[in-house]
């Protein structure tokens, strides 16, 4: 190798360096979906684990769970469908629901309610995330188009009313979003709400099945012990 190739090579490994940048990966994420155009928050993209969760600070159960809309925990994709008449056509969601579940018996679909019969149902929502477990809703994520909110308790208070779920005061803020995110960990669900973006545009609301979670970690878990030689192998 010359010395103009050997320092062609050093450079392009410094700038790589410097940027931070990384291979892309694929995931489950419930935020994301480049083919449906799907706008994320730039705070949260996905569902952060467990791990990070705190203790539980609400004692409802995933039956008195918030219904958006008609949409809830648990619910099929043709149960979904069936809520937005003309979906069950639409290429990109027959695509969607062609593929196969995951190793793990993951799926996801993304509905744009805008596009279907009965949008006035669904004022101010720009698209609906859901991923499956088992066929079943475990997470179910809608963004919004706004309004903009000072505070996420505004949100927070809003979405509540006329719900069992407690006042914002009672959530939990997300460290250095304080103003922005909040979460209720119930017993066996959770809710996030998040408030930003120009004009509020990227507001949403997050839906997670605690126990499904749980199960969908245990499975990949699993995974990588058995893809894990032992020592002496």
């Amino acid at each position: 190798m010359n010395m103009n190739v050997k320092l062609l090579a050093l450079s392009a490994f410094l700038l790589l360096f410097a940027c931070g940048c990384k291979p892309e990966t694929s995931s489950a994420n419930p935020n994301t979906n480049a083919n449906a155009n799907v706008k994320s928050s730039p705070a949260i993209e996905s569902n952060t684990a467990s791990a990070e969760r705190s203790p539980s600070n609400c004692s409802l159960r995933r039956d008195v769970a918030p219904v958006l809309y008609g949409l809830k925990l648990g619910m099929t994709p043709d149960e979904v469908l069936a809520l937005f008449p003309g979906s069950k056509d639409d290429a990109d969601v027959k695509s969607r629901l062609a593929r196969p579940p995951s190793q793990f018996g993951g799926s996801e679909l993304v509905i744009h309610p805008q596009k279907y019969e009965g949008k006035d149902k669904f004022p101010g929502i720009d698209h609906i995330n859901f991923s499956f477990l088992d066929g079943r809703a475990h997470t179910v994520n809608v963004g919004y188009t706004g309004p903009a909110y000072s505070h996420v308790d505004e949100f927070i208070n809003k979405f509540v009313t006329g719900s069992t779920l407690p006042a914002a005061d009672q959530w939990q803020a997300y460290p250095g979003l304080d103003t922005q995110m909040k979460t209720l960990t119930c017993q066996d669900f959770e809710v996030r709400v998040f408030a930003g973006g120009e004009g509020g545009k990227l507001n949403y609301v997050l839906l997670t099945d605690l126990e499904a979670e749980k199960k969908l970690k245990d499975r990949r878990a699993k995974a990588r012990a058995q893809a894990t030689p032992t020592p002496g192998q």
